[in-house]
């Protein structure tokens, strides 16, 4: 990697603008959401056959101080990043990031009703541990306020003042106990976070400049703001139109447009074409997941029937039953759905088993159930893990080809 200075995502994204000016190809960061130990390893071996940066965006859900879904907390889970990268010897950037980043975004802060002074204290305390634990990108999102009447949307001013408190209060610490500069990300593509139209936009932005400047940290700005380019947890179509508007007024602040809900989007090729700056992607990957252990069911029933294997590991049915018992489905339901798993219709119930995965992957009957999956397989000469994380890295290439990254290493 070329010496650099300051934060390694500016230096990247630097590097970008600087190739795309020598070159006229675009090219944008691709960032997975780390919903699995599986996808973690999935995303490293992805990264390193196609040359190209790697960036991890997880959630107060996934990872927090204590503990998320996937198990872990902030120190763990970047230690876990470096020992896989080094067992493959990856030596281009690998980025560390938190997405989704603001009060009553965990789940269980919203579930208990916490009050707003707790819930920030919370999340402060998960920015500063995410410091120390080494991540390189804080992504600030404090656009649900859980306290205000149904229907009713926090307002612009009240986003911009807490995003300002949050940075100024880990930019104080961080620079009190001389740890290195990170970077930040802000906005959201959610409706009430407020930023779905230019105006909005535009005054987000100039409201935050000023906010900064005011608690003296004019130096700080964001290299990505989050925009609503067309996908959301329905939609796979990606607006290039939206988004050229979009990069071009964040251009103007100095700063590049991230998207989220990037999963199975059907046009990626837009993105750098765009001039988006990253682009998130994550469910889609836990529903790879669950279709490579499917594939290993049935190659297990196969091999149950004919009397090669005696004790099945009964996978899918532990996975169903978990992911139902958990209630986490609940969150995913539409307007009309009942809470009534076995009511709803069988496409929903699939889509619903797909997404929930992620929340129980690390539950011991999973863990047990699976182990004895790839056990039983592997004692076959199979390579279960191997054809689970090929699933997912098939996906993963898309994007890194898509979005122009394959041997990027080679230039940063």
């Amino acid at each position: 990697m070329k010496t650099r200075k300051g934060p390694i995502v500016e230096h990247i994204l630097n590097e970008i603008k600087k190739e795309k000016q020598e070159t006229g190809v675009g090219r944008t960061l691709f960032a997975a959401c780390p919903n699995s130990v599986s996808v973690i390893k999935a995303a490293l071996n992805s990264a390193k056959r196609c040359n190209a940066p790697i960036m991890f965006a997880t959630t107060l859900n996934q990872v927090d101080s204590n503990r998320g879904y996937i198990g872990m907390n902030q120190f763990e889970f970047v230690r876990i990043i470096k020992r896989e990268a080094a067992s493959l010897n990856i030596k281009g950037p690998v980025i560390i990031a938190l997405d989704h980043g603001g009060p009553w975004l965990k789940d269980e802060h919203r579930l208990e009703g916490m009050i707003y002074d707790k819930t920030m204290e919370l999340v402060k305390q998960s920015m500063v541990d995410s410091l120390k634990a080494g991540y390189h990108l804080l992504h600030i999102d404090p656009t649900v306020d859980i306290s205000l009447e149904r229907g009713k949307t926090i307002n612009i001013e009240t986003v911009v003042a807490r995003t300002v408190e949050i940075i100024s209060h880990v930019e104080k610490f961080r620079r009190k106990n001389g740890y290195a500069a990170i970077s930040y990300e802000v906005g959201t593509e959610e409706v009430h976070g407020g930023l779905a139209d230019m105006k909005t936009f535009k005054r987000f932005l100039t409201l935050l400049k000023n906010g900064l400047a005011h608690t003296g940290y004019s130096d700080i700005w964001p290299c990505f703001v989050v925009g609503k380019v067309g996908t959301d947890l329905h939609t796979t179509l990606f607006d290039p139109d939206v988004a050229k508007k979009l990069t071009t007024e964040a251009k103007k602040f100095g700063s590049v447009i991230k998207g989220h809900y990037t999963d199975n989007v059907t046009n990626p090729e837009q993105y750098p074409l765009s001039g988006m700056g990253g682009a998130n992607v994550g469910p889609e990957f836990t529903e790879n997941e669950y279709d490579g252990l499917m594939e290993l069911v049935e190659i297990e029933k196969k091999l149950v029937s004919k009397g090669e294997i005696i004790i099945e590991s009964n996978f899918k049915e532990i996975l169903w039953d978990a992911v139902i018992d958990s209630g986490r489905w609940k969150k995913w339901l539409l307007e009309g759905e009942k809470e009534n798993f076995f009511s709803l219709k069988e496409g929903r119930q699939l889509w619903l088993i797909k997404t929930g995965c992620r929340y129980i992957w690390t539950k011991p009957e999973i863990e047990v159930a699976r182990t004895k999956l790839y056990n039983n397989l592997e004692s076959k000469g199979i390579k279960a893990e191997k054809i689970v994380l090929l699933n997912i890295e098939k996906s993963m290439d898309k994007y890194f080809h898509s979005f122009n990254l394959v041997d990027f290493n080679n230039y940063i």
